[in-house]
């Protein structure tokens, strides 16, 4: 247990993620408050991870080396340059603090905190099981009427977030496909065959709840994340999974009748919406152009963190209704204020401007390309293959493809709710993976790049 110890806060906070969070009213929203229990945790990983890392200053050791310490800081030095040049410094720093918190001083708090790839296999079990909790209540919700309204009827499954944060179940559900999948597909050295069955089992479990939240971009970003697990995994795999998962879908919802009708209609939505767009589809559309408008007016540093609702108005077409409905799931009706573009990368080009934007995606795209690069030296061969050493295949997959999920569904949505805290704590494992500290015991980047010369 003792040497678990450091790994204790990141498992803390994904786990806290699953307290409910008290009803909340669209005043609540505007104003920036909700902050979680998760929330604190994670207050309490930043402080963790800054005591080594305060430990390694004294000692002028590097906890990082020099690609990993600009790989994570990047964002937050863009971050620092939109708050300063903001057309309301005063204003956006919550933003900057909000930001700061999930894509700069939590991943690498996680970076530090995970000492080993049993950390990581830990915080990606506490992820599985964030998952399988708050699907369980999402069916619940669906089967007996309790869950969020759609379409008159509250049945969408939205696990413990509430009908204001319906994103929130879908993300860690989604996150739990892609963790199990991974952990069946390239189970560590000595797993028995019944728990890679049973990992495959709960990817294919987990499948019902996100289908029972009707969010067409956590399907598109989902199903995006695990073709990418399937096929780092292997050609072949790739296949037979492919086809098992289709047989699946077809027992599941068309034989059971899992929500058959309502799926069926809302999959057959997403090649609808550039001919025939609902209102949510019209708002997004709206909201997007009010995005790009803003950052044509500020293209270097944009509006400010936290000045898109401030500029919305300003930029937006008529065609926008400004505020969604939402109740259900042991809530009022509410008309809940659009205060974002649903678009990550738009918000960002809005509210940082180019700067921000390249940071950030250089960032994730830095992330992604040294994670593959570290995933296919853990898949090679070498002296000991024959023995199947413990090379972290299974943490690697995981991690792309949690890094895919997240940037695929940043082209449907942003951050904003309980679920940020597992995004941030994605964003981290996906670090710790591609960016290894030089104390945890294993090669740096440098190092790295010499072996694969060698």
């Amino acid at each position: 247990m003792a040497e678990n110890r450091s790994a204790l806060p990141a498992l803390a906070t994904a786990l806290l993620v699953c307290v409910p969070v008290p009803a909340r009213t669209p005043d609540d929203v505007v104003g920036g408050g909700g902050a979680t229990v998760a929330d604190a945790a994670s207050v309490l990983l930043v402080a963790c991870a800054a005591v080594p890392a305060l430990r390694a200053l004294r000692t002028r050791t590097r906890p990082l080396d020099a690609v990993a310490a600009a790989v994570l800081a990047a964002p937050a030095v863009a971050l620092a340059l939109a708050t300063v040049a903001s057309r309301d410094p005063a204003a956006s720093l919550a933003g900057f603090a909000r930001l700061l918190q999930v894509f700069v001083l939590v991943p690498a708090a996680v970076v530090l905190t995970l000492r080993s790839r049993r950390h990581l296999r830990l915080l990606a079990a506490a992820l599985v099981a964030v998952a399988l909790l708050q699907g369980a209540v999402g069916v619940h919700q669906f089967l007996t009427g309790t869950g969020a309204s759609y379409q008159g009827e509250d049945i969408r499954a939205v696990g413990t977030f509430g009908p204001l944060d319906v994103m929130g179940m879908s993300t860690a559900v989604s996150c739990g496909i892609v963790i199990a999948l991974a952990a069946g597909l390239a189970p560590p050295p000595g797993t028995s065959r019944r728990r890679r069955a049973a990992a495959l089992a709960a990817a294919a479990v987990l499948v019902v709840p996100l289908a029972l939240s009707f969010s067409r971009g956590a399907w598109i970003s989902t199903a995006a994340a695990c073709t990418a697990v399937l096929f780092l995994a292997g050609v072949r795999t790739a296949l037979r999974t492919l086809a098992a998962l289709a047989a699946a879908a077809v027992v599941l919802v068309g034989g059971a009748g899992v929500g058959g009708e309502l799926v069926a209609e809302r999959a057959s939505s997403i090649t609808q919406v550039a001919e025939a767009p609902d209102q949510s589809v019209t708002d997004r559309y709206a909201m997007w152009a009010a995005a790009l408008a803003m950052w044509r007016e500020d293209p270097v540093t944009g509006v400010g963190p936290k000045g898109f609702p401030d500029h919305r108005d300003t930029h937006a077409s008529l065609a926008l209704s400004a505020a969604s409905d939402t109740a259900g799931a042991g809530h009022d009706f509410h008309r809940q204020p659009l205060l974002s573009p649903h678009n990550m990368y738009l918000l960002l080009l809005a509210e940082q401007g180019t700067v921000g934007a390249l940071a950030f995606t250089g960032c994730w795209a830095a992330l992604l390309v040294l994670g593959v690069r570290r995933l296919r030296a853990a898949r090679g061969t070498g002296p000991g293959a024959g023995r199947r050493r413990d090379r972290g295949a299974d943490c690697g997959l995981a991690a792309v493809g949690l890094l895919v999920l997240t940037c695929v569904d940043f082209l449907y949505a942003d951050i904003g709710g309980p679920s940020t805290v597992l995004t941030a704590l994605v964003l981290g494992l996906a670090a710790r993976w591609a960016l290894p500290p030089a104390a945890a015991g294993e090669p740096t980047t440098s190092r790295r790049r010499e072996v694969c010369r060698r």
